[in-house]
């Protein structure tokens, strides 16, 4: 008796649970018959958009412009551009397409491809976590695409940003193995008051690489593998009439903003400059206490121009108190032997790199911002200026024409030995 009372009850259980899956489960949305999740989500840094000769980067929330929930940093070939539709999964559901809207940077100096926005529009009832671009509006046909996770999905304030100051470097490619520079400049970061530094990697040479491993393993840089060179010709320069290929300096610009929107809210400032050049302080001993009297004295600036002012590399200082033997075997450039600046001439355009905060900047090239939200500044050079030991752009100048500017040695007693330490950990330094 008591097993035949137990069956009705087992039964009634089973069906109370099925009714409970039912109705508590997330329901299927137009277009979402198949997959309750994207099944292929990039771990790249370049993807492809499917049936288009274009390439997605990174996909961002965009707190800032009405009407947009994502933009997606891409790279567009300007002579085939096409509708697309924005398609995202919701975090339970998917969502049908939406037309995007395609924002083509203006700098692109003639190449066939350009860095591109594109803006896709809020949408009611959808809280998107990935997105993919597709030539087709159907969710249902766009599952099985690539898609691109979204970051910044929180609007940090600055009190809890990561980072007060992150460096943006352009993109490594060839075979460069310039060790000792970069290492003084990451050092030279350090005691500026730097955290952390971005560099977007296509190719470098071994020596360089395993300094690059060190610092990351550190924690103090950060290396994105750039592999454009996988999927179009890129220059290595920036007029294809002179450097042919597809894309400007391997994809500079668009590494230059996909790094302030990765930053927007985890870095207070971003320095937007060379790998071989440092922007520095003259009156000043740190960033921070150079940006807290600028931004006191202009509140509304959030772009700062600072400008470049070369160190040729031909010139050396004449006691050779730098030519340290330990870093005789060391590849590069020794910076600290370059102490003569040439004067810019003011008479023809004069290039400046830039100190800004990510959270004002729409577009930015390599010189100036494009597009962004509050006022540009552009800093006296006897307050900050960029060090940039390269070769000469002034060639006719003897050294009696260029000027004496020791401000790298203002930092030796603790930046000599920290080259030393970062070069024996990293083990490319002669014992």
């Amino acid at each position: 008796m008591v097993k035949r009372r137990a069956f009705p009850l087992l039964i009634a259980s089973a069906l109370a649970v099925m009714v409970y899956v039912i109705f508590t489960l997330p329901r299927s949305q137009p277009g979402n018959h198949q997959h309750l999740y994207p099944h292929h989500i990039s771990d790249q840094s370049i993807t492809p958009v499917n049936d288009t000769k274009h390439f997605m980067v990174g996909a961002y929330k965009e707190h800032r412009v009405e009407g947009s929930s994502v933009r997606i940093i891409s790279i567009f070939r300007r002579d085939s551009v096409q509708p697309l539709y924005c398609v995202f999964y919701c975090g339970t559901h998917w969502a049908n397409g939406t037309k995007a809207e395609v924002q083509m940077h203006s700098d692109h100096f003639g190449f066939r491809f350009v860095t591109t926005d594109v803006l896709c529009p809020n949408l009611p009832d959808c809280n998107p976590s990935h997105v993919t671009l597709a030539t087709q509006a159907d969710a249902e046909l766009a599952q099985n695409q690539t898609f691109l996770r979204i970051q910044n999905l929180v609007k940090r304030e600055e009190e809890e940003f990561q980072f007060n100051f992150t460096v943006c470097w352009s993109n490594l490619f060839g075979n460069y193995n310039n060790v000792l520079q970069v290492t003084q400049t990451l050092e030279m970061y350090k005691l500026l008051g730097v955290q952390h530094v971005v560099v977007y990697n296509t190719s470098c040479g071994p020596d360089l690489e395993r300094l690059l491993q060190s610092y990351t393993q550190e924690g103090f840089v950060e290396v994105v593998p750039w592999p454009i060179d996988q999927h179009m010709n890129p220059s290595r320069g920036w007029l294809p009439s002179e450097h042919g290929g597809d894309i400007h300096y391997y994809g500079q610009l668009t590494t230059l903003n996909d790094c302030v929107y990765r930053h927007m809210y985890q870095s207070r400032y971003v320095l937007l400059n060379d790998i071989d050049e440092i922007i520095a302080p003259y009156q000043h001993q740190t960033l921070p206490q150079m940006m807290d009297v600028l931004q006191r004295q202009n509140p509304k600036a959030e772009v700062f121009l600072i400008e470049n002012h070369i160190f040729p590399k031909s010139q050396f200082e004449p006691s050779g108190r730098f030519e340290r033997p330990r870093w005789q075997d060391v590849p590069g450039i020794n910076i600290m032997e370059h102490i003569y600046r040439e004067e810019p001439d003011y008479r023809i355009y004069h290039p400046s790199k830039m100190i800004v905060r990510p959270r004002a900047v729409e577009q930015t090239s390599v010189h100036s911002v494009l597009r962004n939200f509050g006022q540009t500044v552009k800093v006296p050079p006897n307050v900050c200026h960029i060090i940039h030991v390269r070769v000469p752009l002034r060639g006719e100048l003897t050294k009696e024409e260029l000027h004496e500017d020791k401000r790298i040695w203002d930092y030796e007693r603790q930046l000599v030995p920290n080259v030393d330490k970062a070069l024996e950990k990293a083990g490319l330094l002669r014992l």
